[in-house]
């Protein structure tokens, strides 16, 4: 089975703040000297432009050094390379920090200036920093809401991706096709002897199951607690009718399972918004938001779904798969052939 969750609980990002203050110290104290991850090199000094003495200076050229953080996942991995690899072939002295640890550390770091990008979830900044109660169902409410309270922090939040990630529900192809389930809602039709697998927590966090029993008026006969990473195989196995998944998990390239609509938006709006310090992007100039928000209008679902599907069921190397899928859109140029 695919391991793409390193967290305590999937996608931790989709449920309610936990208090994690107590290990703020330590971990901001990582932030500092985590320039690593794999991926801490600076950017490379201009290549020659050929046989004559001119050379073409990339718009990063003596930019000030910036960090830039991912969280502890594969999609994330995936994410922090794809804007890390981006930015450096443009000539920014950049830093990769993997695992930046938990959002109260993160947003410190950010007003300090030692990180100065990470991915973020609108519907994890909108409710988790931002405070705001109400579930966005849309796109652009839910990014006017989280640009507001970013501003008026001294921070920016770029532009979201094509693609949202949030929590879903997912059963196999057979069993959609036998109860012609389309939707959330239509699992009313077998929720009288359905088992559904989540992650111990949604049973009582209110965006887990209240939420969708709210929602679409349907309470499953079980609800069965399953390990992190294991909903694929309760569903292929039948010990559950119905799994918590997400909407960007590598399973769902196998076209082995079906997502059921959410037309409702109870699990919000999840599109990713890289978040960063005003300073730093007054700092870096005008081609290090364009760079950041030429790679995440690259990232549709399917996108990212195939992306998370070449680390966590083909094992490759995430930055590997950042620097093809971005040499195959021209982002960083082609490794040269010749010598």
């Amino acid at each position: 089975m695919a391991n793409r969750r390193l967290l305590p609980m999937p996608h931790s990002r989709n449920l309610a703040p936990a208090c994690l203050l107590a290990c703020a110290s330590a971990a901001l104290a990582s932030v500092v000297l985590a320039g690593c991850g794999g991926s801490s090199s600076a950017a490379p000094p201009p290549a020659s432009t050929g046989t004559t003495t001119q050379t073409t200076t990339l718009p990063g050229a003596g930019r000030p050094q910036v960090t830039i953080g991912d969280k502890n996942y594969t999609e994330q991995f995936v994410l922090g390379e794809l804007y890390y690899q981006a930015l450096q072939a443009q000539g920014f002295p950049v830093l990769l920090n993997q695992n930046i640890g938990p959002t109260e550390v993160t947003l410190q770091a950010l007003k300090t200036g030692q990180l100065g990008m990470y991915p973020e979830y609108l519907n994890v900044w909108d409710s988790s920093v931002a405070g705001y109660t109400r579930n966005f169902k849309v796109r652009h409410s839910a990014y006017v809401a989280g640009q507001r309270y970013a501003l008026a922090h001294g921070l920016v939040l770029l532009d979201p991706t094509p693609f949202s990630d949030t929590s879903a529900i997912g059963v196999t192809v057979s069993f959609a096709q036998q109860h012609r389930l389309r939707t959330i809602g239509d699992l009313r039709k077998v929720a009288s002897t359905m088992t559904l697998g989540a992650a111990p927590q949604l049973e009582q966090d209110p965006t887990g199951l209240p939420a969708l029993e709210q929602a679409y008026g349907f309470t499953p006969a079980a609800l069965r607690p399953l390990e992190i990473g294991k909903q694929y195989q309760a569903l292929d196995q039948g010990t559950v009718e119905a799994a918590y998944v997400n909407t960007t998990d590598a399973e769902l390239t196998t076209r082995n399972y079906t997502l059921l609509a959410d037309p409702l938006r109870a699990f919000g709006v999840g599109n990713v918004v890289p978040i960063i310090s005003g300073q730093v992007l007054d700092q870096e100039g005008p081609a290090f938001e364009e760079t950041i928000n030429r790679v995440s209008s690259l990232l549709t679902l399917d996108t990212i779904r195939e992306l998370n599907a070449e680390v966590d069921l083909s094992g490759e190397d995430p930055g590997a798969v950042a620097r093809r899928f971005l040499v195959d859109h021209g982002v960083v140029p082609a490794p040269s052939t010749t010598g």
